[in-house]
């Protein structure tokens, strides 16, 4: 077996992605039992017992050499000033380990592809594993209402002043949204892609991903030049929920892949955070499905909630929404009594306020003169009356 992180290692992982899709069972399963370079040349024989694994290597590898794709595309990252990270080395993501144990109850075509990834490639400076240690994923719609742009630029905006990174897949909508209003509050935000780190989709976000790269991280499992075909936005996603700490989802329609992405958070035990909305709007139907569906799912309106979902115990406390404050609120049981039963106009003699408050006449005279002091009665020629708001002692 070769040793882990040398260049045949990470070379002979490079050439797996050309034969097989990231997270696929077998071939994670094989590579952690033979190593990257034994496996390739197990799958280049045909030598698995997977008869369907056999048939799509034999199909991909026909009329190319994975080896040398691998070597020419190493070579192309290098020009792009991109690097391949491996799970040896000291910036792997270490959450995303936590996929060798995903189980799932549907055993349909993707879900064969949620085991770790074999490698990832990178465009930024930063570290990838200690960047995504302190992070967390906003997804939701593409097309996506005002509401819900200017929720996911709340939360996010207060999210980089914490210091959390932000992680979204680039899409329109709220993964937009939440990568600029990442990079406008000067924090640090994650592309994760379904392509090559060299030509991110959609085409219409070039201009934010080079703000991405040039500030925060691109990633991708697949190789530089890799299409963004269909499925694979649903095999990134397990990226996205295993890497973070947490994720939260902004408008998601009944089907969606943001809600695709939340069934992994789930099943992940990550902290799934759900942001509601108008019940007459299609784009908060996936929302509302898993609020009502899910107990595990917290549901979260402002960055606040987030932030103590995530937060260790004590580190961000949230105090209830309550309404503005009034000096009667402090009030004693039996000075609220007395105050309740002076009338809205007009007085009333002590002996009147006993009886409407059922309380003896020592006991009010001496919560009247509490209350006089407070400011919130007055007497007038000798009876007792609610103080006018012009004349209340500050």
């Amino acid at each position: 077996m070769s040793t882990p992180g040398s260049d045949e290692d990470r070379a002979a992982r490079v050439a797996l992605t050309t034969l097989a899709e990231p997270g696929h069972r077998e071939v994670w399963a094989l590579v952690e039992e033979v190593g990257a370079p034994a496996a390739l040349e197990r799958l280049m024989r045909g030598d698995t017992p997977d008869a369907t694994l056999n048939a799509a290597v034999r199909s991909r590898k026909a009329g190319i050499d994975p080896r040398r794709i691998a070597e020419a595309t190493m070579r192309r990252a290098e020009r792009l000033d991109a690097r391949i990270v491996v799970p040896a080395d000291d910036e792997w993501p270490y959450r995303v380990d936590e996929l060798a144990l995903l189980e799932l109850e549907s055993a349909g075509r993707i879900n064969r592809h949620v085991r770790p990834p074999l490698c990832v490639w990178v465009r930024g400076g930063w570290p990838l594993g200690p960047t995504l240690e302190r992070s967390l994923a906003v997804v939701g719609a593409r097309a996506a209402t005002g509401y819900g742009i200017e929720t996911t630029t709340e939360i996010v905006s207060r999210l980089a002043e914490e210091n959390w990174a932000v992680v979204s897949g680039g899409a329109f909508g709220i993964d937009a949204a939440a990568h600029r209003a990442t990079l406008a509050a000067g924090g640090i935000t994650v592309a994760v892609l379904a392509c090559g780190v060299d030509r991110p989709y959609p085409a219409g976000n070039a201009s934010l991903f080079d703000l991405i790269a040039d500030t925060g991280l691109l990633i991708s499992e697949w190789p530089p030049g890799s299409e963004p075909l269909r499925h694979r936005f649903l095999i990134r996603n397990r990226v996205i929920a295993a890497a973070t700490a947490g994720t939260v989802l902004v408008e998601a329609g009944a089907r969606s892949g943001a809600m695709q992405t939340m069934n992994r958070v789930l099943a992940l035990g990550r902290v799934a955070m759900v942001v509601p909305g108008p019940v007459t709007s299609a784009m908060s139907v996936g929302c509302h499905e898993i609020l009502r569906s899910r107990p595990d799912a917290t549901l979260v309106t402002n960055a606040s909630h987030v932030l103590e979902a995530v937060g260790r115990i004590g580190e961000y406390g949230v105090e209830p929404p309550r309404g503005p404050e009034h000096r009667r609120d402090s009030l004693d049981e039996e000075s609220a009594l007395v105050l309740e039963a002076v009338p809205a106009r007009g007085s009333a003699t002590t002996e009147q306020l006993a009886a409407r408050a059922g309380l003896d006449v020592r006991t009010v005279l001496r919560r009247l003169s509490l209350l006089e002091l407070a400011g919130l009665i007055e007497r007038r020629e000798g009876e007792i009356a609610l103080r006018r708001r012009t004349e209340a002692a500050p």
